[in-house]
C-alpha cells in the first residue's frame, strides 16, 4: 500500500486516530488536507499554493504535491482524513490535474496511488451528536490528555440544551455514514471498518489492524501516543437523558389511545 484514506464524519475519534498512527514513525502524518474551509494560516505552514495566478490543473498538481508531503511525514505512506462532505472538492481537484478518469476510485489512486480505505464511524450518534453540538457551541474542540485546550475556535460560552438541534444533527451524521456507504459500494471497495468505541477501547488493535492493512510492522503499545483527551462530561451524559426521555414520551404520545371525549 501507498496511502490510506481515513473516511469518516466529525466526532467519530478521528483525531486520537490521526495522532496514534503519526507516532508509529511509520504510518504517515494523517490530517483533514482537503477540507473546504481549511485554515489560511495552516495552509500556508504547509505550502499549499494561494492559487489566484494559477490555473486550475497548476494548482491542484501543487496542492496535491503540498498535501502528500505533509501527509506522509518522514515516513513512506501517505494519510489523509477525508469527511464525506469534502469528497467531491478533492475528487474535483484531482479531475483538474489528472482529466477524464471515469470514478473516484480512479482519480483517488491516480493521485494517491494503492489505497487503504477505513470507514470509521461512532456507533453511537446520540453521543456523536451531542459531542459535536457542545463543541459547536462552547468553541472547544479538543483538549490535551492534560486537560489543556489544543483547539478553540469560538470565545468560550456555556452550552443549552436543544432537542431539535440534537435530533436534526442526528439525522445528519446519520446520512453522512449512510453516504460514505454507498459511496463504497458504488465504487467497488471493501474498506476495513473500525468504530469509536473500539478505538477508544484498544486503541493498539485498531492501529494494529491499519499497520497490517498497510504492510507495515505492528507498533507496540509503548510507543503508541494519543494527543487529545475525551470531552464528555456530566453535562453530555444529562443532555443525552434528557434526549432519550423526551423520545420515551414523545413515543409514549403516539402510541397510547386516544381518550373518549363525552357526549
Amino acid at each position: 500500500m501507498d496511502s490510506y484514506i481515513i473516511c469518516t464524519t466529525p466526532r467519530t475519534g478521528s483525531t486520537l486516530l490521526c495522532d496514534l498512527l503519526a507516532s508509529t514513525n511509520i504510518a504517515g502524518k494523517p490530517d483533514s488536507f482537503f477540507m473546504s474551509d481549511i485554515d489560511p494560516t495552516w495552509a500556508q505552514q504547509l505550502g499549499f499554493p494561494l492559487g489566484p495566478e494559477l490555473s486550475a490543473a497548476d494548482y491542484g498538481a501543487a496542492y496535491l504535491k503540498a498535501a502528500i508531503t505533509a501527509g506522509k511525514g518522514e515516513t513512506g505512506i501517505f494519510g489523509l482524513r477525508l469527511m464525506r462532505k469534502d469528497l467531491g472538492g478533492l475528487s474535483a481537484l484531482i479531475d483538474a490535474v489528472i482529466p477524464r478518469l471515469r470514478s473516484d476510485k480512479d482519480r483517488l489512486q491516480a493521485a494517491f496511488g494503492k489505497i487503504l480505505y477505513i470507514h470509521l464511524t461512532r456507533q453511537d450518534k446520540l453521543a456523536q451528536a451531542v459531542s459535536m453540538i457542545k463543541a459547536e457551541q462552547t468553541g472547544l474542540w479538543h483538549v490535551a490528555p492534560d486537560g489543556s485546550e489544543l483547539e478553540r475556535l469560538a470565545p468560550p460560552k456555556e452550552p443549552v440544551y436543544d432537542f431539535d438541534k440534537i435530533a436534526r444533527k442526528t439525522a445528519e451524521l446519520e446520512q453522512y455514514d449512510t453516504a460514505w456507504r454507498t459511496w463504497f459500494a458504488e465504487q467497488g471497495l471493501e474498506p476495513l471498518h473500525i468504530d469509536y468505541e473500539s478505538l477508544s477501547a484498544d486503541p493498539v488493535e485498531a492501529v494494529s489492524g491499519i499497520c497490517k492493512g498497510l504492510g507495515l510492522p505492528e507498533p507496540s503499545s509503548g510507543i503508541l501516543k494519543a494527543g487529545v483527551a475525551k470531552l464528555a462530561d456530566a453535562t453530555s451524559q444529562e443532555w443525552m437523558r434528557k434526549y432519550r426521555r423526551a423520545l420515551d414520551q414523545r413515543d409514549a404520545l403516539k402510541t397510547s389511545p386516544a381518550v373518549s371525549q363525552p357526549h
